[in-house]
C-alpha cells in the first residue's frame, strides 16, 4: 500500500484559524461567567455547564495543533485505522482524535564501520561501507516493521530503531556481495571481477541488494558504495608478499621480452651491415652477454678484449 497525502474533506484546518476560533470560545465562556453572576439560581446552573463543556471542549481541541517543517511527515491513524500521510509545511490543526507518528523524510548518511568477511576464495578481508538513505514509503516504515512503540515516543528515537534497521541489513548486503568475488585477480590474471577492480560494477550490484533488503521496511537508497577495502592484519603481510613477488615476475617477463628484441635487433644490423661475420658460437656468446648485461639488476662492467675473437 503506498502512502497518501492526508489533507483533504475538512479534516486538517489552518493552525491560526483554528487558534483564533479557540481562544474565542475561551474568552466567551468567561464573558458567560461575568454575565451568570446576575442571572436566577436555575440559569446560573445551566450557564455553569455550559462554560464548562466549552473550556473543557477547548482544551481538548487544543491538542489537536500540529506543526511540520520541510521534508517531515506525519502518519495519521484513526483509532488504529490508517488515513494517510499528511506532509504539507507549516501550522495545522487536526482532529485530536487522529493520532499521529511523527516521521524525517530527510537524506542521513551511514558510515559503517569496516567488518570482517571471507571473499570468493575465503581470504578473510575488511570491508566498509558509506550509504546514503531515506524514508520513502510511510506505511510501509510504520506497518511492515515490528517495532516497540511505547520505546519510540519521539522522531528521534523513531529514527534511531531506522538507522539501526539499515546498519543490520547494510552489513548482511556488504557480506553476501563480498563473498562472491575475490579480493583481487589470482596471479595477476585479470580473468574474473574482483572486489579491487570492480569499482563500480561492484557498487551497483551493492545498491540493488540494498534496496531489495530495504524496500520492505520504506526506505529509499539514494547511494551505496565501498569506502574502505583491505587484507585482514592475519593475512595482510603475506599476501603483500605475494603481489610483490608477482610485480616483480611481470617486471621480469617484461624485461626478458624487450631484452630478446633488442638482441634479436643487434644481431640483424651486424648481419645486414656487413659489420662482422658471426658463426653460431659466437652469436651464442655474443647473445649471452648482451642478455646478461640487458637483463640484470646491476650496472655491467665492460671487459676489453685485446686479443682475437678467438682467445
Amino acid at each position: 500500500m503506498e502512502k497518501k497525502e492526508f489533507a483533504f474533506m475538512g479534516k486538517v484546518m489552518n493552525g491560526f484559524l483554528m487558534l483564533f476560533v479557540l481562544l474565542a470560545l475561551l474568552i466567551a465562556s468567561a464573558v458567560l461567567v461575568v454575565i451568570n453572576s446576575d442571572c436566577s439560581n436555575a440559569l446560573q446552573i445551566s450557564v455553569v455547564v455550559l462554560v464548562s463543556l466549552i473550556f473543557l471542549g477547548a482544551l481538548f481541541c487544543m491538542t489537536g495543533f500540529m506543526m511540520l517543517e520541510p521534508n517531515t511527515a506525519r502518519v495519521m491513524m484513526f483509532f488504529g485505522k490508517y488515513r494517510g500521510t499528511f506532509t504539507k509545511t507549516g501550522f495545522f490543526w487536526v482532529n485530536p482524535f487522529y493520532s499521529t507518528k511523527n516521521l524525517s523524510l530527510r537524506a542521513r548518511n551511514l558510515d559503517a564501520e569496516p567488518i570482517k568477511v571471507n571473499d570468493k576464495s575465503g581470504n578473510p578481508v575488511l570491508i566498509g561501507q558509506v550509504l546514503v538513505w531515506k524514508l520513502h514509503d510511510t506505511y510501509r516504515a510504520c506497518f511492515e516493521v515490528d517495532a516497540n512503540d511505547s520505546a519510540m515516543d519521539t522522531k528521534q528515537s523513531r529514527m534511531a530503531f531506522y538507522e539501526n534497521f539499515v546498519k543490520i541489513q547494510g552489513d548482511a548486503a556488504l557480506r553476501k556481495v563480498a563473498g562472491e568475488y575475490p579480493y583481487d585477480e589470482a596471479d595477476g590474471q585479470a580473468s574474473e571481477l574482483t572486489l579491487r577492480g570492480g569499482g563500480e560494477t561492484i557498487n551497483k550490484e551493492l545498491e540493488e541488494e540494498l534496496r531489495n533488503r530495504l524496500d520492505m521496511a520504506g526506505i529509499e537508497v539514494v547511494e551505496a558504495r565501498i569506502n574502505y577495502l583491505a587484507y585482514a592484519p592475519e593475512i595482510a603481510a603475506v599476501m603483500l608478499r605475494r603481489q610483490q613477488a608477482s610485480a616483480i615476475i611481470m617486471a621480469r617477463e617484461k624485461i626478458v621480452e624487450g631484452a630478446v628484441s633488442m638482441v634479436k635487433m643487434a644481431l640483424d644490423k651486424l648481419s645486414e651491415e656487413n659489420v662482422v661475420e658471426l658463426d653460431d658460437d659466437k652469436k651464442a656468446a655474443m647473445v649471452s652477454n648482451l642478455m646478461v648485461v640487458l637483463c640484470g639488476d646491476d650496472t655491467a662492467q665492460p671487459v676489453v678484449n685485446t686479443g682475437t675473437l678467438n682467445m
